[in-house]
């Protein structure tokens, strides 16, 4: 029979510990085991404890969460950290920071814990989810999938020994562990790589701002948040907003960025399968699709028509991922034409767009 996910809460608001502890509770699979005001009584603490997962508020009295965090990653590299954030630009910042220090995750704070029913509802859509998921052996028997191939066989898939399709566009989907997954992926990229890159990244506004700049100063190629607008170009990486789905339009010999507020899909937005599907419509079997690590299954409906018109899924594999909901999405349904490790994609990339004829002028739509 599985346990209860043990969670240690460290936070210096009585308030906020008491409203993660009583809304944790009232999941069957969850059970609080400790808590802490700052960092040193975490520390001190948490041996005795020894939690399943921790959350750790990021601004504390005496040791704030960033030293925490790099203590106890010393101490315990493996354990599920989530950080609390806030929607700042000092928030965002401090979250980036968290998560290249080793943090696993993070959530924004309630924003208003006077509302005490609404900061509660926060807790449980946005923090319960991610507990479950990085616990899952934990409240859930383990159902080992079927152990993913390199190459699938739908029957749009190319051949062996085919050449691969000339890529016009790189579309990638990214969720919990994105950051750092992308960081990994593309300051590998040379300074002329070939083709446009597009980006869903799930995070809210401030922080996509934050990330593309960050990997703006770490990358060979241009990175910058979208704006509507905005011409995609080779060697420019455009992130899509927080809060702004992402497509695009072709407007004479240019294709331009379209950002836009409808309604979430997968209670993303920004969320994958609309660009995936637009640029499948656009560049059909020019299209090299990449999924990375990340909660849910955004991204696999997408991925349904880049097959069907002979683009090319690359999917993250398990191993790598910090959690294989989208890219094990996309796997088991049979949608990745490769399943790689994270530290092996640049280099995919690279070989796909500029093999095969990919064109260094581009723009071309189907």
């Amino acid at each position: 029979m599985n346990r209860k996910i043990k969670v240690m809460i460290v936070d210096d608001s009585m308030v906020i510990r008491r409203i993660l502890a009583e809304t944790l509770v009232d999941d069957a699979a969850i059970e609080v085991v400790g808590k802490a005001a700052n960092g040193k009584i975490c520390l001190n603490k948490i041996e005795s404890i020894d939690p399943d997962i921790v959350t750790l508020d990021m601004e504390m009295p005496e040791m704030d969460g960033l030293e925490t965090l790099t203590e106890l990653r010393k101490r315990y590299p493996k354990l599920p950290i989530i950080m609390f954030s806030t929607l700042t630009q000092q928030g965002a910042e401090a979250t980036l920071d968290a998560l290249h220090r080793g943090a696993s995750d993070y959530v924004t704070k309630p924003a208003n814990v006077g509302s005490v029913t609404a900061a509660m509802e926060s807790v449980r859509n946005e923090l319960i989810p991610k507990i479950k998921a990085f616990c899952p052996h934990l409240v859930a028997p383990v159902v080992k999938p079927a152990a993913p191939t390199t190459k699938t066989a739908p029957a749009c898939a190319k051949a062996p020994g085919d050449k691969p399709n000339r890529v016009d566009i790189v579309s990638i989907g990214v969720s919990t562990g994105g950051p750092n997954a992308l960081a990994t992926v593309i300051p590998k990229l040379p300074a002329d790589f070939p083709v446009p890159i597009v980006i869903v990244q799930h995070m809210p506004p401030i922080f996509t701002k934050h990330l593309a700049d960050r990997l703006n100063r770490a990358s060979n190629i241009e990175v910058r948040e979208a704006q509507d607008g905005d011409e995609i170009q080779p060697g420019l990486a455009l992130i899509a907003p927080g809060d702004y789905h992402m497509t695009l339009r072709r407007e004479d010999t240019s294709v331009r960025m379209v950002l836009d507020q409808n309604a979430p899909e997968n209670s993303c937005r920004p969320a994958v399968d609309p660009l995936f599907r637009c640029v499948a419509s656009m560049y059909a079997n020019n299209t090299l699709a990449v999924v990375l690590t990340g909660m849910g299954k955004d991204g696999e409906r997408g991925c349904e028509p880049i097959r069907a018109s002979g683009g090319h899924v690359i999917a993250q594999d398990e191993e790598s991922s910090v959690v294989w909901g989208m890219p094990g999405a996309v796997t088991r349904a049979g949608l990745a034409d490769q399943v790689l490790p994270l530290d092996k994609i640049a280099e995919e990339l690279i070989f796909r767009t500029t093999s095969a004829g990919s064109r260094k002028l581009q723009g071309a739509v189907r």
